[in-house]
């Protein structure tokens, strides 16, 4: 296992803009010419809308130091022509991401092992709830909790608050792991992009109250699970990451309910991993993910 210090730093370059012949050559030539070695590399044309979108992990080809201002005075030189839109991050980077929930804790659970562990490369600097419940676990991580309950009548102000707290932790991310609660458009316009929503995705679909109890009357075959982008369209945000395993006669709904928890935890985790390494580009309603 190598030491931190002998690890070599890599970046990531991500970029879109009208497809045309030489938009994978500007990236690789210009990283060439900088002494760099291509980790990963990923493409994508969309032929309908006419758009070229890439992702490329690398690092120095040698001893050299990286100065990253540099590098991205010279690369917009080259990009301008090409009219692209891109982004530089260092791979180790820790985004700061808010989480949102309420009581329902197995995705909070999952993304504060995998926080805990280093399996995501995050930070957490505030969990956000419109109940009490899960304080003691957020305090067990050393997490600020902030417990805001929300009614009909105080939804604009406990969003303010809510927002205030996103802007003070300076997030990248907020990530509504069960939170159970419909976003206002205005809230939900502030997040574009920037929040992530899980919710189950049970075949036939089934809305409203129990509805794995729903499903079990209907004999249903197939559990799944969604992670999208928040929009202004309730659970019908660009889409990231969906899982889907087969169940049968024998799941009741209380086995129906524990298998679609399971696959939330995974579905939510792949997506917010997704979104932290820069694998996803929004392209109109739906998205351009780079998966591993």
């Amino acid at each position: 296992m190598k030491d931190k210090e002998s690890i070599v730093p890599t970046y990531v370059i991500t970029a879109d803009c009208p497809s045309r012949s030489g938009t994978v050559d500007v990236v690789t030539r210009f990283l060439v010419e900088q002494s760099c070695y291509i980790n990963e590399i990923h493409s994508f044309v969309d032929t309908t809308e006419n758009r070229f979108f890439i992702r490329v992990e690398f690092r120095l080809d040698s001893d050299a130091n990286f100065d990253q201002t540099e590098f991205s005075e010279k690369f917009e030189q080259r990009a301008q022509q090409f009219a692209m839109k891109w982004q530089l991050t260092p791979s180790d980077y820790q985004s700061k991401v808010v989480i949102m929930v309420s009581k329902h804790d197995h995705c909070l659970n999952d993304l504060l092992y995998r926080y805990r562990t280093g399996d995501l490369n995050i930070q957490i600097p505030a969990i956000i709830s419109n109940h009490p419940d899960l304080e003691e676990l957020a305090d067990w991580h050393g997490i600020p909790y902030y417990h805001l309950p929300i009614t009909k009548e105080t939804k604009p102000d406990q969003e303010a608050k809510v927002y205030q707290i996103i802007q003070d932790c300076n997030a990248d991310l907020v990530v509504l792991a069960r939170y159970m609660q419909v976003l206002s458009h205005e809230m939900s316009k502030k997040l574009s992009g920037k929040a992530i929503n899980i919710h189950h995705s049970l075949l036939p679909g089934f809305k409203g109250a129990r509805p794995y109890y729903q499903a079990y009357d209907r004999g249903i075959k197939l559990v799944g699970a969604t992670a999208h982008y928040v929009s202004d369209d309730l659970d019908e945000g660009p889409i990231i990451s969906q899982s889907v395993d087969t169940v049968d006669h024998s799941y009741y709904p209380q086995d129906l309910a524990a298998k679609g928890r399971h696959i939330e935890c995974l579905t939510l985790s792949r997506a917010v991993r997704y979104h932290i390494e820069n694998r996803i580009f929004l392209h109109g309603n739906k998205t351009v993910v780079f998966g591993k």
